[in-house]
């Protein structure tokens, strides 16, 4: 028996906004070798792939009347993550990492917006000024005063739309399906998705010359640890915690966490490449603290719970 406590829902998805925020600098590099769909597609298989034992371990049970759902969730949950990466790399060919990193933001105050127009949840008014609190210190942390408009915001738009879509149904879906069945399907999906891409697309699948052939650029020292840091950690990992997370935590209070992901990646540039923030960037960073304490002080439709796991349970 084991029990899973909001204090521990809160840490699991810290840390992933803490792996996603220093593994950027990594992949990003990862992706000048290998194509974005291909890459995508090792990142999420190994993912998948990762997760298979904590079926054995967890002895978590699939009803058989569960399937169909299992399936059908999976693959929506799976699609709304490979349009969010792949909308992401692409919108980053066209606009800045400053501005990319603000509206993959937008998530935040848009898991409040969508979950009152789509799912009837109203919240707090507390949560509202928490929400705008973090946006407005994600301004600051990434932008400043330097926030042009251009093609690829577009794109990076329709991510923010698509994360914050798969915060609110992860939260739906978590109540009724099996939370490691569900992980590993939609991963799955994701790698199938982008494989799939990579076939169609007018890129190729490896970027070859005459001195690399593909399985050499796999074997990169770059490449490959970007693929195992990814796909375990800030794939596999990021997204088991997310879900079992979300059987605790309501959705809006998972997107105000992810909003500290760009701290984690300023800090991470600070320590690796000397990098400072600057006056703004340490007042965004501490409004987007500042927003989650508020949002979590006054958010009574949220109390705490506990979650009592069986042998039939997720952990």
């Amino acid at each position: 028996m084991a029990l899973i406590t909001p204090r521990i829902a809160y840490f699991l998805v810290f840390m992933t906004s803490f792996i996603w925020g220093v593994e950027f600098v990594l992949v990003d590099l990862a992706i000048e070798t290998l194509p974005t769909h291909t890459f995508n597609a090792l990142r999420f298989l190994l993912a998948a792939v990762s997760l298979l034992p904590l079926l054995y371990f967890s002895k978590e049970t699939l009803k058989p009347s569960q399937l169909r759902s299992l399936i059908l969730a999976s693959a929506l949950l799976g699609f709304l993550l490979f349009i969010a990466f792949y909308t992401q790399t692409e919108g980053m060919r066209f606009t800045s990492v400053s501005n990319a990193g603000f509206i993959t933001g937008l998530c935040v105050p848009l898991v409040s917006l969508l979950g009152v127009l789509f799912f009837k949840q109203a919240s707090h008014l507390s949560v509202w000024v928490g929400v705008t609190l973090a946006t407005i210190g994600l301004y600051f942390l990434t932008i400043g005063d330097a926030f042009v408009f251009n093609q690829g915001d577009a794109l990076v738009f329709v991510c923010a739309v698509s994360f914050a879509l798969h915060i609110l149904l992860t939260g739906k879906f978590v109540e009724h399906l099996p939370v490691i069945h569900l992980s590993i399907i939609q991963l799955m999906a994701v790698a199938i998705y982008s494989a799939v891409a990579s076939g169609i697309s007018s890129e190729p699948s490896f970027y070859m010359t005459s001195q690399v052939a593909w399985h050499e650029s796999l074997l990169q020292p770059i490449v490959l640890s970007a693929i195992l840091i990814a796909g375990i950690l800030g794939t596999a990992f990021a997204y088991w915690s997310q879900s079992v997370s979300q059987t605790l935590l309501a959705p809006h209070k998972v997107a105000l966490i992810f909003a500290s992901e760009p701290i984690f990646a300023h800090v991470s540039a600070w320590y690796f490449l000397d990098e400072h923030l600057g006056w703004l960037g340490l007042m965004g960073g501490a409004l987007i603290i500042l927003g989650m304490v508020i949002s979590e002080m006054g958010d009574q439709q949220h109390p705490p719970k506990v979650n009592v796991l069986d042998q039939n349970s997720t952990l």
